[in-house]
């Protein structure tokens, strides 16, 4: 059993693709297809951090993410992994840990 975390942003900087410096439309496409793989995944307001059970899943995301956006002439992407072995549901378990330290809720 293996966990993958990737936090990624995806996003077209090209002006065909963008209604002046929103690019609202376009990720919501990237998200709708997130949320319909069934992947486990929490939005935020800079990207999106998906938990996967290996990195061939978690890349086979990114694959379904560009789809979405590759009617647009240039897009930019940024990722970062944490992969660790023998864990699962970290999305919720490393909240969690950081509350139990604390001995309260935090915002998230």
């Amino acid at each position: 059993m293996t966990s993958v975390l990737l936090e990624f942003s995806m996003f077209p900087t090209s002006d065909e693709c963008r209604e002046g410096a929103s690019v609202s439309k376009q990720v919501s496409k990237v998200i709708d297809a997130i949320d319909k793989s069934g992947v486990a995944y929490q939005l935020t307001p800079m990207g999106t951090i998906i938990e996967a059970a290996s990195m061939k899943e978690a890349l086979g995301i990114i694959e379904l993410a560009y789809e979405q956006l590759e009617c647009c002439e240039r897009v930019y992407s940024s990722l970062k992994f944490d992969i660790r072995k023998n864990c699962k549901n970290r999305l919720k378990t490393k909240i969690e840990s950081v509350e139990k330290v604390l001995n309260r809720e935090v915002n998230h």
